[in-house]
């Protein structure tokens, strides 16, 4: 019988193109892509052909490689999905916390003040989420900054792709 060995954590992965190396950092440019087109009906939706109309965004960052990299390599790169995940809840479900706290507060406060406890309690509902939603995207910001991208695989030159250098 053999032995399991403990889990890894969970990594979402992506590939990147190298467009700089220096000194063991690697720079590299990855797409940002959009959910559209992954599903069986990407043909008749418009979120779909909205999402098409734009162009597709790019993000530069620089990590450290094990090994020499050339402009134009491509790599397999990681970052923990408990990352994404924890940022994730600060973003969407902090505000939806703020949302609730405030909007009480909001009613309580009118029912002591004798005024429209509907009102109120939108309005600080709104403030309330505004608050934690700011709050939540600079926690998130962060979180993601202390967790940086690790370099998972070296697969090298994308095939039928001629430098300019070389021709």
């Amino acid at each position: 019988m053999s032995q399991s060995t403990a889990p890894q954590s969970s990594m979402m992965e992506e590939i990147a193109r190298v467009v700089d190396y220096q000194q063991g950092w690697a720079t590299v440019e990855v797409e940002l892509k959009s959910a559209c087109n992954h599903c069986a009906s990407s043909e008749n939706c418009g979120t779909s052909t909205i999402a098409k109309a734009f162009s597709v965004k790019t993000q530069r960052f620089s990590l450290p490689a094990d090994k020499p990299c050339q402009e134009g390599d491509l790599l397999k790169v990681g970052l923990p999905e408990s990352v994404i995940i924890k940022a994730a809840a600060l973003v969407y479900l902090l505000p939806l916390l703020g949302l609730f706290v405030f909007a009480t507060f909001g009613h309580i406060l009118a029912l002591g003040l004798d005024i429209n406890t509907n009102t109120s309690a939108m309005v600080f509902a709104v403030i309330g989420a505004s608050i934690a939603w700011i709050i939540g995207k600079r926690l998130a910001a962060k979180l993601e900054a202390q967790a940086s991208p690790v370099i998972i695989a070296y697969l090298g030159q994308e095939v039928g792709v001629i430098s300019a250098n070389h021709g």
